[in-house]
C-alpha cells in the first residue's frame, strides 16, 4: 500500500505544474477600458506601444472615484501619465464616439469624459449592469488638434472607478 501511495504522491507533483500552466487565469480585480479609439492601455495591449504589466490587463486601470489620471493612481500603471511616451494619436471628429470594453460588469454610477482636464459630458450609467460593450457619443466641444481624452466609468456599488485616456487629434 504504502508503493501505491508514493507513485500517485509523484504523479500528483508531476501533474501540478503542468495544471497550472495550462488552466485558464482569471483576471486581475479590475473590468473595462476604452478600446475605440485605442486608449492607451489598448495600444498597449495590441503592442503599438511597449509597456509593462498593463499589456496584459488593459481592463485593470482601476481606482478611487474622482481621480484624473489616466493610471487611476495606480502605481502599477503610472507609464499611462507619461505623455511623451510616444502614443498613437487618433484623428476624430467633434463629436466622437467611445466604446468602452468589459470583462466584469459592475453596476454603473455614470460614465464622464473630460478633455483636457475640463469636464466635457456625463453620461448616467443608471445603477444598472452595462452589456458586454457600450458606446457613447460625445460632443468633445470646440477644441481643436491634439488633445488628452480622461473617460471615467464610475461603478456604482464600488468605491471606485475605471479610466482610460485617449490621445485624439480633433479636427
Amino acid at each position: 500500500m504504502d508503493r501505491k501511495r508514493k507513485i500517485a504522491a509523484a504523479i500528483g507533483a508531476g501533474l501540478a505544474p503542468v495544471l497550472a500552466l495550462t488552466l485558464p487565469t482569471g483576471s486581475a480585480s479590475a473590468h473595462g477600458y476604452v478600446n475605440a479609439p485605442a486608449s492607451r492601455q489598448a495600444q498597449c495591449a495590441q503592442g503599438t506601444v511597449s509597456c509593462g504589466e498593463i499589456k496584459w490587463e488593459p481592463q485593470s486601470v482601476e481606482g478611487p472615484k474622482g481621480l484624473r489620471s489616466c493610471s487611476g493612481g495606480n502605481a502599477r500603471f503610472a507609464e499611462l501619465n507619461d505623455d511623451s511616451k510616444g502614443w498613437r494619436v487618433s484623428d476624430v471628429s467633434r463629436t466622437q464616439t467611445f466604446t468602452w470594453t468589459f470583462t466584469a460588469r459592475h453596476r454603473t454610477a455614470n460614465y464622464e469624459y473630460f478633455v483636457d482636464g475640463t469636464k466635457v459630458a456625463t453620461i448616467d450609467g443608471g445603477n444598472q449592469q452595462p452589456p458586454a460593450t457600450v458606446s457613447h457619443q460625445i460632443n468633445l466641444g470646440n477644441a481643436t488638434g491634439r488633445h488628452k481624452v480622461l473617460a471615467v466609468w464610475n461603478i456604482g456599488d464600488t468605491a471606485n472607478a475605471f479610466y482610460a485616456c485617449i490621445d485624439v487629434n480633433i479636427r
